[in-house]
């Protein structure tokens, strides 16, 4: 049976006091929960080490990870030192890291393996832009992601990846993909993992939703077979938010 999760992306968000003061808001209102839903927050890197010391309910992500495992890379944080702070899972692949930052499927190749190597959970992340989207293109853009990205992984591996397809003109812009939109996606991800791995790990994999989900629409998104939770961004800011979402379930 897949598991349920709601991981919070905080971004580039608090400062370090306030940051732990969202992360015990959160564990403590999501314990709280009877949702069958893991609970997963990803703050960034300069709190991960004292948020790890608060929670236990609620399980740490970080934000990204270097693709090299150590060396004169300034600026970097490898999958090892993330294991030394607590972490447990790293969202990788997330669009604006793709954007901003010229990421590509090949780069992510890397980060992942280099991740589950160290025993780290990647959450790949993977989803088209508007102007792929009206061109026809989101199913073959989304293919070559997971293609390539996770070019090389073993039906092993994959029991610990998680896939989060994040519709790139929903994030942040306050547009959300419908319900159905967001099911047709999930389940083309799911039918290609079949065709590239097995059913089983088609079957068993967690696939997240990431594109301005919230409160109002969870329960509409989670509803459907082959949403198995979300990757949220701007609710994950407010505890009461988050916890709403995670009772969605």
């Amino acid at each position: 049976m897949r598991k349920k999760i709601v991981a919070g992306n905080w971004k580039m968000n608090t400062l370090l006091k306030d940051g732990m003061e969202l992360a015990k808001a959160v564990e403590e209102q999501t314990r709280a929960s009877s949702a069958d839903a893991m609970v997963i927050i990803a703050p960034p890197f300069t709190h991960l080490s004292r948020i790890g010391d608060l929670i236990s309910h609620v399980r740490l992500a970080a934000q990204n990870c270097s693709s090299e495992a150590s060396g004169a890379y300034t600026g970097e944080v490898s999958p090892d030192m993330l294991i030394s702070a607590g972490v447990e899972y790293v969202i990788i692949g997330h669009s604006e890291r793709r954007s901003y930052y010229a990421e590509d499927n090949q780069v992510l190749n890397k980060k992942v393996k280099l991740a589950l190597e160290a025993g780290l959970k990647p959450i790949y992340c993977c989803g088209e832009v508007l102007e792929e989207r009206e061109a026809g293109k989101l199913f073959e853009v989304v293919e070559t992601q997971i293609k390539v990205g996770l070019e090389g992984l073993t039906a092993a591996d994959m029991e610990k990846v998680v896939i989060a397809y994040e519709p790139v003109w929903a994030i942040g812009t306050g547009k959300v993909a419908t319900p159905e939109q967001a099911q047709e996606m999930h389940q083309f991800i799911r039918q290609l993992l079949a065709r590239l791995f097995d059913e089983r790990v088609a079957e068993d994999i967690s696939l997240l939703y990431g594109g301005s989900c919230k409160p109002s629409n969870a329960a509409e998104l989670f509803a459907n077979p082959d949403v198995d939770g979300g990757l949220i961004g701007g609710a994950s800011l407010k505890a009461g938010d988050f916890a709403a979402i995670v009772n969605a379930f």
